[in-house]
């Protein structure tokens, strides 16, 4: 389901439960669209009498294929692939950007409210939203795209109470 990153940004005692990237069916757009470019190429490249009028014409045909997969799915596949979503013992970090990082974190104490977001296709591919409430500035985040939302949502909320517990507990003064 998910891994668990080595980070080492994290406070200490400050352990990582659950990281992961967007569902991979953020990437079925794109690679359908470059089936279709490769598709489109190959026929072209055999249907049309390319002969005498323009000898190179295969050729350039292709590097425009080629120029147009790169630059139809790196881009999406690298956001896919530098996005992520980690839930720690302290917080929840949101981490994304290709070549310049953005970054959000909520501290798990200032959580309010966590609930999910499923359509049917969600539900049949394992995906969905992740709401998460808290006061001031962060005000409501809605992560999408989020695979297995509902163990994610669980996690987060057992998190929460059990920051809650510690927060309240008393310290024990262990000098006396």
């Amino acid at each position: 389901m998910c891994g668990v990153s080595n980070d080492d940004s994290l406070a200490p005692g400050e352990t990582p439960v659950i990281a992961v990237h967007p569902h991979w069916k953020v990437l079925v757009r794109p690679v359908s669209v470059a089936v279709l470019i490769v598709a489109a190429t190959l026929v072209a490249e055999v249907m049309i009498p390319w002969g005498g009028i323009a000898p190179l014409g295969p050729l350039v045909l292709a590097a425009v294929a080629v120029v147009l997969l790169m630059s139809w799915l790196t881009v999406p596949l690298l956001r896919w692939r530098t996005t992520t979503y980690e839930l720690t013992s302290r917080r929840l970090r949101m981490r994304s950007g290709i070549i310049a990082r953005f970054g959000k974190d909520i501290p798990l104490s200032r959580v309010t409210d966590v609930s999910f977001e499923t359509g049917i296709l969600d539900r049949i591919l394992g995906s969905g939203t992740l709401v998460v409430e808290s006061p001031g500035e962060h005000g409501q985040v809605r992560l999408t795209e989020i695979p297995h939302v509902e163990h994610l949502q669980a996690a987060l909320f057992q998190l929460v109470e059990e920051e809650r517990v510690r927060a309240t507990a008393p310290e024990w003064d262990e000098g006396g």
